[in-house]
């Protein structure tokens, strides 16, 4: 029998050269695929979305109206003398026909009785009362008992309470808004909301502000103090169960003429469509065109600069 030597298998250096590198590319490669995908995910942007709503949208203007009293009575003194007696204090509610002030001539100061005593018969006292010419309230008050007044004196003004009326200076060219008998809120200082109604337009318009004084009468029985300010909201239009979104999803161009949203077209990419504006009012803007459905999902944050057909990725419902 023959026998064979054993032959030793022998690997050349080039060869495990040449495994390595084909190792190593293996490796980068897939390195590589790895960075991609993550580049990938990492240039979606994080948004949140959104869907239209029906609701009611007003256009509304608000405006500042000063409570005054349109009619004031002066009350004057009928006689040259001194007060004797004043009932009255600054903010009184008085009734017409009702005694404030009791004058004492200077004659019958100066003679006192003697006439009386000269003739029983002519009964001569000297004073005079002075009565409120209308109900209102105490305004202002010049005199009080002791004063020398002259004849014709002014004592005190009656302000009228019948005739108070919040005085709303409206911008002329918003005339067309405001009717005569027409309802308008106002909002005191403290949030307190009082119904009033137009009663008629002053005659003349302001010469600087071109506005014209509008009196709103008040539909309240609590006494409201003069010169207070209120905000009268006018309604301008007003539209039910209409479409809307946030101010927020609606984008605009630098001149304010091109407006859009980013609307979802699948669960990663983003469109840009073209929408024509309504009312704005509050946090919310009219949508007219197109008609969006409920199931439409509209970017509301993370859309500001998007391109058409961006990629995103929606964080929160």
């Amino acid at each position: 029998m023959k026998t064979f030597p054993h032959k030793i298998l022998r690997i050349s250096p080039l060869l495990i050269a040449s495994g390595l590198c084909v190792l190593l590319y293996s490796c980068g490669s897939k390195s590589a695929g790895g960075d991609d995908e993550d580049a990938k995910v990492a240039s979606q942007t994080p948004v949140t979305v959104t869907a239209v709503s029906d609701s009611t949208m007003v256009d509304y203007i608000d405006l500042n109206a000063t409570s005054t009293t349109l009619q004031k009575n002066f009350v004057k003194s009928n006689a040259t003398g001194y007060i004797e007696r004043a009932d009255v204090q600054l903010g009184q509610n008085v009734s017409k026909g009702q005694v404030l002030f009791t004058v004492k001539t200077k004659e019958s100061q100066t003679i006192g009785n003697t006439i009386n005593v000269l003739d029983t018969s002519f009964k001569f006292s000297g004073v005079n009362r002075i009565r409120a010419s209308a109900s209102g309230y105490l305004s202002a008050i010049s005199h009080q008992t002791g004063d020398y007044v002259q004849d014709g004196e002014q004592l005190a003004i009656i302000s009228d309470r019948s005739s108070f009326v919040f005085l709303m200076q409206l911008p002329y060219e918003l005339k067309q808004y405001v009717k005569i008998g027409q309802n308008v809120d106002l909002t005191m200082p403290g949030g307190t909301k009082v119904t009033a109604t137009v009663k008629s337009f002053m005659p003349s318009v302001d010469t600087v502000s071109q506005t014209q004084g509008v009196q709103l009468k008040a539909n309240t029985s609590q006494e409201i103090p003069e010169n207070l300010t209120a905000r009268a909201r006018i309604v301008k239009s007003a539209n039910t169960n209409t479409i809307s979104l946030p101010k927020a999803a609606v984008l605009a161009n630098e001149t304010q003429t091109e407006f859009w949203v980013m609307k979802m077209i699948n669960p990663t990419t983003a469109i840009k469509v073209p929408v024509t504006e309504g009312i704005q009012s509050g946090d919310r803007i009219e949508i007219l065109s197109p008609r969006f459905t409920p199931q439409d999902r509209i970017i509301v944050t993370g859309n500001y600069g998007l391109t058409d057909t961006a990629k995103v990725k929606i964080t929160k419902p």
